[in-house]
C-alpha cells in the first residue's frame, strides 16, 4: 500500500494474503472458526482488551459481532457477514470495523483449507478499504496475524485435551 495523503472522504484499498500450516485436520481447522466457544476463545488479536458483546451465526447469510473495549475504553466493534460458506474447505466473508462510532474499514475476507502432509494449508486472503483518512500503516495485517498465531495456539491447546 503507498501511503498517500488521505482526505475525510478518502478510500484507501490494500490486500494482503496470510497462510499458515496448521496441525489439524481440515475439518478441526474449520471448526475453530465455525464453533461459536471455539471462535470467540481465539479470535483476538488483544487477549487484554474487554469483550463487550459476541455472538456468531455461522451459515451462509449469517452474522458474527465482536464488540471489545481497549484499555482506555474505546469500542473497537467488528460486525461480519458470511456470504459463502463450504463445510471444511472454504469461508468467505465481508465485515466493517469502527471505533467507537467512526467506520475504519470495510473488507472481504476469504479462508480456504486444504489438506496437507502436517494437516491443513490455510490461506486468510482480505481485500480491505481504509475509510476517510484512517492511518491503518499496517496494523490490520499485523493484527490478523496475532489472531492467526492465537487460532495455532488453540488448535495445539485442543489436541492436547486442554481449552
Amino acid at each position: 500500500m503507498t501511503a498517500t495523503p488521505a482526505s475525510p472522504t478518502s478510500a484507501v484499498h490494500t490486500t494482503f494474503a496470510i497462510e499458515r500450516q496448521l496441525k489439524a485436520d481440515p475439518k478441526r481447522a474449520f471448526r475453530a472458526w465455525a464453533d461459536p466457544a471455539s471462535k470467540q476463545a481465539w479470535f483476538a488479536c488483544h487477549g487484554d482488551w474487554t469483550t463487550l458483546e459476541y455472538r456468531l451465526d455461522f451459515r451462509p447469510g449469517g452474522s458474527e459481532r465482536n464488540y471489545t473495549a481497549d484499555g482506555d475504553g474505546l469500542l473497537h466493534a467488528y460486525d461480519a457477514h458470511y456470504l459463502d460458506v463450504v463445510d471444511n474447505a472454504r469461508i468467505v466473508y465481508a465485515y466493517d470495523m469502527r471505533l467507537g462510532e467512526t467506520r475504519i474499514s470495510v473488507s472481504l475476507a476469504t479462508v480456504t483449507f486444504e489438506p496437507s502432509a502436517t494437516g491443513t494449508r490455510m490461506l486468510f486472503t482480505e481485500q480491505v478499504v481504509f475509510l476517510d483518512g484512517y492511518p491503518d500503516d499496517g496494523q490490520r495485517r499485523l493484527g490478523t496475524e496475532l489472531g492467526l498465531d492465537s487460532l495455532e495456539a488453540f488448535l495445539e491447546r485442543e489436541a492436547g485435551g486442554v481449552h
